[in-house]
């Protein structure tokens, strides 16, 4: 690399620099003006909290137009500052007026740098991303005070110089070129992030759109402002996109096996939207989580359970695992119910009274009406299975199973129909007289008793 041209500017940054400072700090006007300086921040302050404490300019400015009380709420918010820039004005034209030849080169630039610093943060504050907002306010405000330096030039020969440049591919790189393009890519993005917010909130009010199809067109539409804002960058900046052919093949070489999982989940989702299997709202059970799937993002999908944790499954997930969407087509999902009956209640009296009860539940659906089948003769109890439908699954199905049985024990109840006890149950009858020899514990050869097989249960 060259270095007599970094040499150059860098000396010609360094002369200007020095000349300033000779100029400057040489004169006796230099501890005038920083006093002049420190004096105007103490009126101001004292200015702001004044007009602070004397009037609400906010609550004063509730019935005024919008575009008017946003004026207003700017300039409160920089009281401060305004009021510095206007004493330093007032003081400078005061030196010119009434001394002959003054130096206020310092009070220009206070005035010069405070001004910009107040432009930059109310254009700024447009952007609501906090950290691009921090980048742009830095950036800007660097470049406006090196130009109220004299200094803008220099430095970005200095940057812009072969000796720090570096060749690839036949494109030069400068620390010039990858900060400009940095901070241009960094607004770029924002205004697509920015414009895709505004054009997804709008395909959201198309009513004749399904949630899966909103979602896949403002994923769309963000895609395609993101690489626009790259291409338009690199365009901007001069950078041929040929000559980064082989390196971003070589790159997507690298990403494509680094990247396999990520770039699966994305299309995965892709296809998830296009094929409308699942979207917002539905209710689904995957492996071991069930509940209403909530946000549809471009690697995982949120489904929201009834305990209050949002679990984030991948997308690819969806594809390869057994998915159950219990409102895929219909919102009528099926619920059962399993009890046991004593043998001495009546099979039909409880199957009436366990319709009953499901029709007593809200949630409930009328049509189809539930239905209670006996499906065993069990070893101790009758067994039942009741059956019912509910058409709102978002609102829980252990709330509704839990309000069925309540229903059901109170309807059984009624009916004089005893549930079974859970677990077998086994009676032992002893016939044997009192007088009897008791047959040894230890001896299975023992005789049994003369009436041992008489009574309800005979061998």
């Amino acid at each position: 690399m060259d270095f007599s041209d970094f040499h150059d500017a860098l000396t010609a940054l360094l002369e200007a620099v020095r000349h300033t400072l000779r100029t400057e700090l040489t004169s006796v006007w230099l501890p005038i003006q920083l006093g002049l300086i420190g004096l105007a921040v103490i009126i101001a302050i004292g200015i702001s909290v004044a007009i602070r404490k004397r009037a609400d300019l906010v609550a004063l400015t509730m019935g005024w137009p919008p575009y008017l009380r946003m004026v207003v709420r700017t300039l409160v918010a920089y009281l401060g500052p305004i009021a510095f820039i206007l004493v330093v004005m007032a003081v400078r034209a005061a030196l010119r007026a009434d001394v002959l030849n003054p130096r206020t080169y310092l009070l220009g630039v206070a005035i010069s740098l405070t001004t910009a610093w107040v432009i930059i943060n109310i254009v700024a504050g447009v952007i609501q991303n906090r950290f691009v907002n921090r980048v742009v306010t830095v950036i800007a405000w660097t470049i406006a005070a090196l130009s109220i330096l004299r200094l803008l030039d220099p430095v970005t020969a200095s940057l812009d110089s072969p000796a720090v440049s570096l060749t690839v591919g036949g494109l030069r790189l400068s620390p010039l070129l990858l900060l400009k393009t940095t901070a241009l890519l960094l607004v770029t993005l924002w205004a697509a992030n920015a414009i895709g917010n505004f054009l997804d909130k709008r395909v959201q009010s198309f009513t004749d759109l399904t949630p899966s199809i909103q979602v896949l067109i403002a994923k769309l539409i963000r895609i395609v402002l993101m690489i626009l804002a790259v291409v338009i960058v690199l365009n901007s900046m001069g950078i041929d996109l040929s000559v980064l052919a082989l390196f971003s093949g070589a790159v997507g070489v690298g990403l494509g096996f680094g990247l396999q999982k990520i770039v699966s989940n994305l299309v995965s989702g892709i296809i998830l939207l296009a094929d409308k299997s699942i979207k917002p709202g539905d209710i689904i059970s995957v492996g071991d989580h069930f509940g209403r799937v909530g946000n549809m993002g471009a690697r995982y999908t949120s489904v929201d359970t009834r305990d209050g944790r949002e679990y984030l499954i991948p997308n690819e997930d969806f594809i390869t695992q057994r998915v159950a969407n219990w409102t895929y087509s219909s919102n009528l999902v099926r619920l059962s119910v399993k009890f046991n009956t004593t043998y001495d209640s009546d099979p039909r009296q409880v199957q009436d009274a366990a319709i009953a009860a499901a029709q007593s539940i809200a949630r409930v659906a009328k049509k189809p009406a539930p239905t209670c089948m006996l499906t065993a003769f069990g070893a101790s109890a009758l067994e039942f299975e009741l059956w019912f439908w509910i058409v709102d699954p978002a609102a829980g199905v252990a709330n509704v199973k839990s309000d069925v049985l309540l229903a059901l024990w109170d309807a059984l109840d009624r009916k004089d129909a005893k549930l079974a006890k859970p677990g077998p149950a086994r009676v032992i009858y002893e016939l044997a007289r009192e007088d009897a020899p008791q047959p040894a514990s230890d001896d299975p050869d023992s005789p049994l008793p003369a009436d041992a097989g008489k009574g309800p249960f005979k061998s």
